[in-house]
């Protein structure tokens, strides 16, 4: 796929380095000079612009994008980059970040915003993160589908810390999407070991009988 971030702040870098992880092909937006830390995220496609200009978004390719995620600190910049990439560019999927609570109302359908994603949210989320060492999160439910995709930290002494990936016996339908050490994302290849503190996003299929407790224990203490 091809997503266009705009706001090439920590969160829209965060989001550009997993995108890439997962193969997609990804350009950043930011009309700061400052925020062009092309070395953070070198296989992405830096753009020196203002998002909320169509000028700025043809160059982007937003006409040939699947995903806009509106990711800058300004509400206002998010929904106007919002509106303009669904009603002139008709882009399928679009994913805004809403900064503040007192604006929460505005992201929706009418402004473009197909998926809002609350800062507050996201901050709950850290502190869910700190506190949920070996046990799983829900991040995400796909649409017209039984897979949700959870985050974990691997507990020290767990079932697979220190396995490879292809060593571990997942369930049926159910794939380890990525996993984040010290920070930085590694992509889950085969010979990869698991390693406790190890942050996992894990894509379980509901539709299998005990997946999510079964790669809970996996994660969690023996």
């Amino acid at each position: 796929m091809k997503i266009v971030i705009a706001g090439a702040g920590s969160v829209g870098r965060s989001i550009a380095r997993a995108m890439i992880t997962r193969g997609d092909t990804v350009v950043l937006i930011d009309r700061n000079p400052s925020a062009m830390r092309v070395a953070s995220v070198p296989q992405a496609d830096w753009l020196l612009g203002d998002a909320c200009e169509i000028s700025v978004l043809n160059d982007a390719g937003v006409n040939e994008t699947d995903v806009v995620v509106a990711a800058t600190g300004d509400d206002k910049a998010n929904l106007v980059l919002s509106l303009l990439s669904k009603t002139e560019f008709g882009v399928p999927r679009v994913i805004a970040r809403n900064n503040n609570p007192a604006n929460s109302w505005l992201f929706d359908e009418s402004w473009g915003v197909d998926v809002a994603v609350s800062t507050p949210e996201i901050l709950g989320s850290f502190i869910e993160d700190a506190m949920a060492t070996g046990s799983l999160i829900r991040r995400l439910t796909f649409e017209d589908s039984t897979i949700a995709l959870f985050q974990g930290t691997v507990a020290k002494n767990a079932p697979v810390d220190g396995r490879a990936v292809h060593e571990i016996e997942l369930p049926l339908g159910s794939r380890i999407s990525s996993i984040v050490r010290s920070g930085i994302t590694v992509a889950p290849e085969p010979d990869i070991a698991v390693l406790s503190g190890d942050i996992i996003l894990v894509e379980i299929d509901e539709s299998t009988s005990g997946a999510t407790a079964q790669v809970a224990a996996f994660i969690g203490q023996k």
